[in-house]
């Protein structure tokens, strides 16, 4: 049985003072038959009420309220800041994917800026070469590869989607790698695959590309960054943290010089 165009047409909500009517268009097609449908198929636009809690609307994202409300009370007992200001927070979400075959493959760079836009929610930049480097065929201001910056609420939303969805599905997945520290409190994750993460479709999608994930913060140390993530739910592999990396000492040429040698022999 067709419905009715004036009932398809009511904007009216059934429930005035506790959701607002958002209305969307659809396309509604009449069978076959139909006295209006005189060429075996009309379309007809018609607007439904859409109910939309007016609570949700101004919401703060799920991840920053935890943050807001368990995560500041945690680490400011823990490590015993005297302001709430020196509490670590997150600054910036930086993904970028590159690509040597861009200059060469137009159709493959414009196929990767909508992946990665679906992914994050924002579109990508393309980044382009500063210099030209003959050895590798590159041009000055040819496409490099695309990098997008998510800050404010495209940022908890996409963390929070990474951490429960995208890390989850990786294959042979046992924890992120707790040893991924910058020393400057900032921490950078690499995926082989775009497939993991729910918004890439497999039977769309032409060609795995691996991306970078750079977390920055606020923090000052290693250990506090890896407090931080880790209250927000992020993986880290069992038995390991933040460990500061002693470096060898640089010889310097003096070292190599067999007449210095001997004389320290003797």
């Amino acid at each position: 049985m067709a419905s009715s165009p004036s009932l398809l047409r009511s904007t009216t909500p059934s429930f005035p003072g506790q959701f607002t009517a958002v209305p969307t268009l659809h396309s509604v097609r009449l069978p076959y038959g139909h006295p209006r449908n005189r060429w075996g198929g009309l379309s007809v636009k018609a607007a439904s009420v859409v109910l939309v809690d007016k609570t949700d609307a101004t919401k703060v994202h799920r991840l920053k309220t935890n943050y807001l409300e368990k995560i500041i009370p945690l680490l400011k007992e823990e490590f015993s800041y005297a302001n709430i200001h020196q509490v670590p927070k997150l600054e910036k979400i930086v993904v970028n994917c590159g690509m040597g075959q861009a200059a060469q493959n137009e159709k493959g760079l414009d196929a990767a800026v909508k992946e990665l836009a679906s992914i994050t929610g924002q579109r990508p930049v393309i980044t382009r070469a500063k210099k030209a480097i003959a050895t590798f065929k590159l041009r000055e201001g040819q496409p490099t590869g695309i990098a997008c910056t998510l800050r404010g609420k495209v940022m908890y939303a996409f963390l929070d989607r990474m951490i429960n969805l995208g890390l989850p599905r990786t294959r042979d997945f046992q924890g992120v790698n707790p040893n991924s520290f910058d020393g400057h409190g900032n921490y950078n994750i690499g995926f082989k695959e775009q497939g993991v993460f729910p918004e890439i479709r497999y039977d769309v999608i032409g060609k795995q590309r691996g991306m970078d994930v750079c977390i920055v913060t606020s923090a000052k140390t290693d250990k506090e960054c890896f407090r931080l993530l880790a209250l927000m739910g992020m993986p880290f592999r069992e038995g390991g943290g933040p460990v500061n990396v002693v470096r060898k000492k640089k010889l310097k040429s003096h070292h190599f010089d067999s007449k210095a040698k001997a004389d320290a022999r003797r």
